[in-house]
């Protein structure tokens, strides 16, 4: 089935987020996964939940919420068709065939009907799935910043000989910065982690969470858990000074694409950050042969650093048409506004020459 490489909707990773307390219905999430049979064999799925909050879902609706609420209803629970806490584009209505796919999309508007949701929300869905949904679901996009290699750069001073001289020095500097400061780097796999390579990686994880505002949602158990059950899709990278582990950030890869998720770090060190969330997994692609490096949301420091705009995209259906009616504009005034801004970084790329 369509989707079974993505390492982000495979069984393991899903079930693993229930297992070890990820996701708990006090936090927001409800597990409510939806699958389409045909007689005995399954035909089309999607990974979805029903939110009594917005909170780890990186598509942001809460402005619709309180214009839902000011109408004397209740915008929660919903439908939220995503994997949790990762703003990840993937596969999300996975089908057979375009009439399985047609199916599974009525289900999830009947859901939505039958069990009183306010609406339902396809959070990170690839392209040719976002183009495929009825006109009436509402569009949004949003933008992100990848790390592609289009170019055959086969070492990072390949890569670096493509940016422009200001960004090249730049990133220069900042990995001597690192090195000056005495620290090392090391990457390490699910399978050559040590449990206290992991338990490090998650203090860190915590660490950042904290200082966000926000609770650390994913559990120690759950890291060890993707080490051990996911071993070829982990990727760490470590920062070590003095024999002590400072820094570290943690990712998960495909056969082409790898995935920055989790970074933290116990010292400050000037470039620190970069060489760890950045750096080091711009080198891992280009050692392993990956084309996308995917560091997470948001961030235009990563510009600066070769990481291009590259557009996301999320599907809405509102059980109320007039309320999906007054939010139409919106949607279409926030679309044109993103596509703008990516157009204008596009035009300033850090790169000498833009393929």
């Amino acid at each position: 089935m369509h989707g079974s490489q993505h390492p982000f909707l495979s069984h393991a990773f899903l079930s693993g987020l229930e297992k070890h307390q990820c996701l708990r219905e006090r936090w927001g999430w409800e597990s409510s996964p939806l699958s389409l049979y045909q007689g005995d064999e399954l035909i089309a799925a999607a990974p979805a939940y029903i939110k009594t909050n917005s909170h780890g879902e990186f598509v942001f609706d809460h402005a619709w919420a309180h214009a839902y609420s000011r109408t004397g209803r209740n915008y929660y629970p919903k439908l939220v068709v995503a994997v949790p806490y990762t703003p990840v584009t993937g596969p999300r209505l996975m089908a057979m065939n375009t009439d399985a796919r047609e199916k599974l999309i009525l289900a999830l508007e009947k859901k939505a009907l039958e069990e009183n949701l306010s609406s339902v929300h396809i959070n990170f869905l690839p392209e040719s799935e976002a183009f495929v949904l009825p006109d009436y679901w509402l569009k949004r996009c949003d933008v992100q910043f990848h790390w592609q290699n289009n170019s055959g750069w086969q070492s990072f001073d390949d890569f670096l000989s493509a940016l422009n001289r200001k960004k090249r020095k730049n990133i220069q500097q900042e990995r001597s910065q690192v090195a000056k400061a005495g620290v090392t780097l090391r990457c390490v796999s699910g399978l050559e982690a040590s449990d206290e390579d992991v338990v490090a990686m998650y203090s860190f994880y915590c660490s950042t969470q904290l200082e966000k505002g926000n609770h650390p949602a994913l559990t120690l158990e759950f890291f060890r858990y993707l080490s051990r059950e996911m071993p070829e899709s982990v990727v760490i990278f470590l920062a070590d000074k003095n024999g002590e582990t400072i820094a570290g950030a943690f990712c998960l890869r495909s056969d082409t694409t790898l995935y920055g998720r989790y970074w933290g770090a116990s010292e400050i060190v000037p470039g620190l950050h970069f060489e760890t969330c950045y750096y080091q997994g711009i080198e891992y692609c280009l050692r392993k042969g990956l084309t996308c490096f995917e560091p997470g949301a948001q961030g235009e420091h990563k510009i600066a650093r070769g990481f291009m705009p590259v557009l996301t995209y999320s599907r809405h259906f509102m059980a109320e048409k007039a309320f999906a009616d007054a939010l139409r504009p919106w949607c279409d005034e926030e679309r044109e506004h993103i596509l703008n801004y990516r157009d204008q970084v596009i035009e300033h790329s850090p790169y000498r020459h833009v393929d």
